[in-house]
């Protein structure tokens, strides 16, 4: 049994040494874990991970399913964040901008989310027989906005977002692609993962036929809701990190983090992160009227 036991041991070390071979190669190339370029970008993991969903980078996989990622990739996210806080791109145009600049490839994919809403607008404002004019008009924008809008060319604010949904007698989620049934359980490499506009990214926490409608609010600096808008139901929302400023009608209220936040939704209201650093809000409406 002794003799047994020291192979046994002997086996595991060269499995270990034969483990460490592998993975020493990629380390000593200048890689980092995601926590690290996390870090280095002044982002959350569960960031990167979307934007790699998007094609915005590849990183390399160890055997022990580590993610490690190359200067090249570094670079990339780091001008993908450029863009996202200062120049207010959404997710289509970072990726435009970076295959143009040579930093993608051309057949990194496109978000489908955000192609789904463009492709949403057009047919129901065609079913409806109305031109970009009448629709622009109605929603106080732009007919160049619109038409951007509509060939996922820009994204739009929740704001604006909001008054298409009700100008269309819909809510926002319905511009996007329909949700699976609903699950008990989402663990966060399974949340969808929609765009609000320049800066703002929703998490879906839960779907399907759900009485509350539960999201997880990640805010750039500088980035907010835009417009007042409000809609039918309640609203809760929990601030886990950063700041948050709040308008209910001509009342400003200033949150910060471990603060709650209760009130109608019929209430006209808009919200911004005033800070320096990225808001995460846990954000819940009731029903779903979002």
């Amino acid at each position: 049994m002794p003799h047994d036991a020291n192979l046994a041991r002997e086996d595991a070390a060269r499995g270990q040494e034969s483990k460490n071979r592998d993975e020493t190669p990629l380390k000593t190339a200048g890689t980092l874990k995601i926590g690290a370029v996390a870090r280095q970008l002044g982002v959350s993991p569960s960031m990167i991970r979307a934007w790699e969903r998007l094609g915005l980078a590849r990183p390399i996989r160890t055997q022990s399913k580590y993610r490690l990622y190359t200067s090249k990739d570094v670079r990339v996210l780091r001008k993908a964040v450029y863009m996202r806080r200062v120049l207010g791109l959404n997710a289509p145009a970072i990726l435009n901008e970076l295959r143009d600049e040579g930093l993608l490839d051309r057949t990194a994919a496109k978000p489908p989310e955000q192609l789904s809403i463009g492709t949403r607008l057009r047919a129901l404002r065609r079913r409806r027989g109305e031109s970009l004019a009448v629709v622009a008009k109605a929603v106080g924008v732009s007919i160049g906005f619109l038409s951007n809008l509509e060939r996922s060319q820009s994204g739009a604010s929740i704001g604006i977002m909001r008054k298409l949904a009700q100008y269309y007698g819909l809510n926002i989620l319905d511009f996007f692609s329909p949700a699976d049934a609903s699950q008990p359980l989402v663990r966060p490499k399974d949340r969808r993962i929609l765009q609000g506009g320049p800066g703002v990214q929703m998490e879906l926490l839960a779907a399907g036929k759900i009485t509350m409608e539960p999201h997880l609010f990640r805010v750039a600096p500088g980035a907010g809701s835009g417009d007042q808008y409000s809609h039918l139901g309640e609203e809760f929302l929990f601030l886990t990190a950063g700041q948050l400023d709040i308008t209910l009608e001509d009342q400003e209220f200033h949150l910060c983090a471990g603060d709650s936040f209760y009130f109608e939704s019929k209430i006209p209201h808009r919200w911004c992160n005033p800070g320096k650093t990225e808001s995460v809000i846990l954000w819940v409406n009731t029903p779903p009227t979002f």
